[in-house]
């Protein structure tokens, strides 16, 4: 059986880190190993704590969690950043996917969202609360009316398909079937589009395939 995974967590009401924690224990594949009570807290923590997983409060005394999500991810490149947030708001939705953040749970929800948007962060892949879909597509519509041109396309038609199929979820193995080449080929594929792009993970890759259209959001 695999460790469960550890979880570092800001928010600065107690009563909330502690009903946070009581549904992420319930799950044995997962675990607080530390609480912080704001963004400058969290960042202090992780550099002792051993955490997979930061769960980030937005609006924290002394540092927001978008502001300790830029320090974590400069201090721990292998972090994974899951916000949990009272605001149903897109602007602090589209400036955590700019952040690298694997997905964005509304409290409101928590108790049902929030241990499926863990284990998927630790998947690599993103998890958006519904309503964000409808966001994605307008923040497009909105560029479109402003004439804002595509740019051109920066990898080639085959790497375009090995990152629509990664983004679809699609394994290595199946990439390879499907489009009848080596794994080995589908890997060195993948590394050089993650070069190309200037990205690090398949979340990032998701984010590029919705924006470019290559998936549904």
């Amino acid at each position: 059986m695999n460790p469960p995974v550890r979880i570092l967590l800001a928010d600065d009401h107690t009563l909330v880190r502690r009903g946070v924690r009581l549904v992420l224990e319930s799950e044995p594949d997962l675990a607080v190993v530390g609480e912080a009570d704001d963004g400058a807290h969290a960042i202090e923590l992780a550099r002792t704590v051993d955490a997979d997983l930061a769960v980030l409060d937005i609006t924290m005394p002394r540092m927001t969690g978008l502001q300790a999500a830029r320090a974590l991810t400069r201090q721990r490149p292998g972090l994974k950043i899951l916000f949990l947030t009272m605001h149903d708001s897109e602007q602090y939705f589209f400036e955590a996917l700019k952040l690298g953040a694997c997905g964005y749970v509304l409290k409101s929800v928590a108790d049902r969202d929030l241990v499926d948007a863990c284990r998927a962060a630790m998947r690599d892949e993103p998890f958006l609360y519904p309503g964000t879909e409808t966001a994605l597509i307008r923040h497009y519509v909105e560029r479109v009316r402003r004439g804002e041109a595509p740019p051109r396309k920066p990898i080639t038609e085959r790497e375009e398909e090995i990152v629509k199929l990664v983004a679809e979820g699609r394994s290595t193995k199946e990439i390879a079937e499907l489009l009848f080449i080596s794994a080995k080929t589908v890997d060195r594929h993948r590394a050089n589009v993650l070069q190309k792009l200037g990205m690090r993970d398949r979340v990032e890759l998701t984010r590029y395939a919705i924006r470019t259209g290559l998936i549904e959001p």
